[in-house]
């Protein structure tokens, strides 16, 4: 009798024993194959000026976030604010506020991020940058308005002047006109007009007497081309930061009023602390930093 109950006993401790080990295993989540963060695509278009830092970010993001697809293309920050508010991009990248290039109630059903502060530089084919350091604000204004026509005319060498200009869809054009043209009409030059930076640099690098202007991102590591100085100030971040560079604007990625978790996922990352090393390294500057209190 007594080693009937003994039996008995053990059989029922094995029993709790094995249904507190299959407990164990059930509360583990199972393993479904997903990849780890986020899923979904984003669309973007727009400024490039921005795109170098929203492609570096598309692909940090997507180390961490391998279910995502992110598609990215330039065309200018006027195309990109239109495309995002017709719907046709998630994200529509811009050197100035979108009520700028679209109508009034259209901005008005975009959300505003602002992701860094951008510096736009004055660039000259190097046979001018021998002779030409620094030109004046007025001076700017008569060779973008084709009222100064040969470098000579401001201490430069004697040589046409060939200006590399942007179509009227580029944001970059537009900050350069408010803040380096005193708001004046830049002359057109059709056969060396494009809103592609790399391209504008290549331009102005290729054509003698040359000028021309460019987001600081795309300077970089390049030797091709001389920034010039405007009004003995360099277009640098330390210079933008100070105020006494006038030349810069913030960076803007609009998306629409209920962005799909993605492109939420995606805004904060570029916004948040862990990227913001990178937008310096990228030759942008960290809206933090701005000591200047003008609004851009």
């Amino acid at each position: 009798m007594y080693l009937k109950k003994f039996i008995l006993a053990s059989l029922a401790a094995l029993m709790l024993i094995s249904a507190a080990g299959c407990g164990s295993s059930n509360s583990k989540p199972a393993a479904t194959g997903a990849p780890a963060g986020v899923t979904g695509s984003i669309t973007g278009s727009g400024s490039s000026a921005l795109l170098p830092l929203v492609k570096d970010a598309a692909a940090k993001f997507k180390e961490t976030n391998k279910g995502v697809s992110i598609s990215l293309n330039a065309g200018g920050s006027g195309t990109g604010l239109k495309q995002v508010a017709d719907g046709s991009v998630d994200m529509g990248n811009s050197d100035v506020p979108a009520e700028s290039k679209l109508p009034k109630e259209k901005a008005a059903n975009l959300l505003d991020n602002k992701v860094c502060v951008m510096t736009v530089a004055t660039i000259v084919n190097k046979d001018v940058a021998a002779k030409v350091k620094s030109l004046t604000s007025q001076q700017l204004q008569d060779i973008f308005t084709a009222k100064v026509t040969n470098w000579k005319q401001v201490g430069g060498p004697d040589e046409n002047i060939v200006l590399v200009t942007r179509p009227k869809t580029s944001g970059t054009r537009a900050l350069f006109k408010e803040y380096a043209l005193n708001k004046v009409e830049e002359a057109g030059n059709k056969s060396l007009e494009t809103d592609d930076s790399g391209l504008l640099v290549q331009s102005v690098s290729q054509n003698p007497g040359a000028i021309g202007y460019v987001a600081l991102p795309y300077l970089l590591n390049n030797d091709k081309v001389a920034t010039v100085s405007i009004n003995n100030v360099a277009p640098t971040l330390a210079n933008t930061y100070s105020g006494t560079y006038k030349v810069w604007g913030y960076e803007h990625i609009y998306t629409g009023k209920n962005p799909k978790a993605a492109v939420t996922a995606f805004l904060k990352f570029v916004t948040g602390d862990q990227y913001a090393a990178r937008i310096e390294a990228l030759g942008y500057g960290a809206s933090s930093k701005m000591q200047t209190k003008e609004v851009h």
